[in-house]
């Protein structure tokens, strides 16, 4: 017996994007629908007190503190909201009755590994200097397509400062630019997205623009 497949699942099992055919995993194919989401809404970890947070995330990283309340679900906790430069919000539970953990934050499944924070490529070649004025540890990466800094807030959260190696051409997404260097990437056998792919995204992706050939005529006023 052949069970029928919603135009939605259909639709996502015959898509390409821009030559490339994406893959459908639903391993239950349409039998529920899907709860789609739109983007990240905000991210809340556990902290220690008030001041601790306030001093590293609108102190150390320049969030602005916007605002402040209970903590609804657990009346013995604060809950702080900063706003990491999007609009949307980084919260953190703290308690005045603890203290700073001074550790990394454990590594296991179902742990955050880290969160990473888009900052612009002046303030990227700033960060080192600032951060060990601040007597703040860190690590730099360059990870093919973006420059990248970790380091920890005083709980041990692992904090990523991440500089994209490119600029998003104007009407699309980084998320555009990633997908068709990842293309480029596979079909050439390469083991990581570098400059090269990246930069032969751009000028696939602008190549989509109509535009004029050479042989068309253009009405010139009379």
């Amino acid at each position: 017996m052949v069970s029928a497949m919603s135009p939605l699942a259909t639709l996502a099992r015959s898509s390409h994007t821009w030559g490339a055919t994406m893959e459908f995993v639903d391993s239950e194919e349409c039998a529920v629908k899907k709860l789609q989401v739109q983007g990240v809404h905000h991210i809340t970890i556990v902290g220690s007190t008030k001041q601790s947070a306030v001093d590293f995330w609108q102190g150390a990283l320049g969030m602005p503190f916007v605002l402040e309340q209970p903590n609804l679900g657990k009346p013995d906790e604060n809950h702080l909201y900063f706003d990491p430069g999007d609009g949307r919000l980084l919260t953190v539970f703290t308690s005045e009755s603890r203290e700073d953990a001074r550790r990394h934050a454990p590594r296991e499944i179902g742990c955050v590994e880290h969160i990473a924070f888009n900052v612009s490529r002046a303030t990227f070649t700033q960060a080192p200097a600032r951060l060990r004025e601040r007597g703040i540890d860190f690590i730099q990466r360059d990870r093919g397509f973006m420059d990248s800094i970790y380091l920890h807030d005083p709980n041990g959260l692992k904090v990523e400062l991440a500089c994209y190696k490119f600029e998003t051409p104007e009407g699309f997404r980084a998320v555009d630019v990633l997908m068709k260097a990842h293309v480029l990437r596979v079909e050439r056998g390469d083991h990581h997205i570098t400059d090269e792919h990246v930069a032969d995204a751009i000028e696939l992706l602008l190549a989509t623009r109509p535009r004029l050939t050479v042989e068309e005529k253009v009405s010139t006023p009379a």
